[in-house]
């Protein structure tokens, strides 16, 4: 598998970000096809280069899948404060069509999927549910922040009906940003139908209660062979 390679990116005059593109192994994840490309976002508080981000990057690479991953503005500047959501969502676009252009073999006929860790995943479904035309395959969304902890009344749905392509919603039973009880009864009024796959004792980051090194590793594992199947399985329908 080949290393991976960082890609400069404009997303508007004077502004730029860093991305990292980790080729897919040569596993096809359907024969005959291209391999899909998935882009990450990275959650509120860590950037690409966070332990989370790398491990799921190059995991999933090793499944076949080409991972893209990115820090939002605020983070390539270092700064900790989130951006507001127009400028998370511009830099997602610039980076969108970055790949298209640059990382993708035939932008035509390639797939590509977009997603995040929270509120990278959050600003994905917000790109994709502000365009219709906008071309993509789906989106995999890993703990998808719901609301704030403890404040359930600020709900962070409103615009999920209007994204109308296939979603993965990987969330932990004890995610304090919505659990999936409370996930469940958004996504049941969402056409397609989302895919939403239960992490049991998983906290926001997946993390299982218990501190058993093994049994992390079979949860995350568990998670991107998940993310795979589903890629897979839409690729071959």
């Amino acid at each position: 598998m080949k290393s991976p390679s960082e890609l400069r990116i404009e997303v508007s005059p004077g502004a730029t970000t860093t991305a990292v593109v980790y080729p897919g192994a040569d596993v096809r994840v359907r024969p005959h096809a291209f391999r899909p490309t998935l882009i990450l976002a990275h959650g509120a508080g860590a950037g690409q280069r966070s332990p989370f981000m790398i491990a799921f990057a190059r995991a999933l690479a090793a499944l076949g899948i080409d991972v893209v991953t990115f820090n939002f503005l605020y983070t390539e500047r270092r700064r900790n404060m989130p951006d507001k959501a127009p400028v998370l969502e511009a830099c997602y676009r610039a980076v969108i069509d970055a790949v298209r252009t640059e990382v993708q073999p035939d932008p035509a006929r390639g797939a590509l999927f977009i997603g995040g860790k929270s509120m990278g995943g959050r600003i994905a479904t917000q790109v994709a549910a502000a365009d219709r035309e906008l071309r993509l395959d789906g989106l995999v969304l890993l703990g998808y922040p719901l609301h704030p902890p403890g404040r359930p009344e600020q709900r962070r749905d409103a615009h999920l009906p209007a994204v109308a392509r296939p979603m993965l919603f990987v969330q932990g039973s004890r995610d304090t940003f919505g659990t999936p009880s409370e996930l469940s009864p958004v996504l049941a009024a969402l056409d397609p139908p989302p895919v939403l796959h239960v992490v049991a004792g998983g906290d926001h980051s997946f993390k299982v209660a218990r501190t058993d090194a093994a049994k992390q590793a079979a949860v995350y594992d568990d998670i991107r062979r998940t993310i795979v199947d589903w890629i897979a399985h839409l690729l071959a329908t």
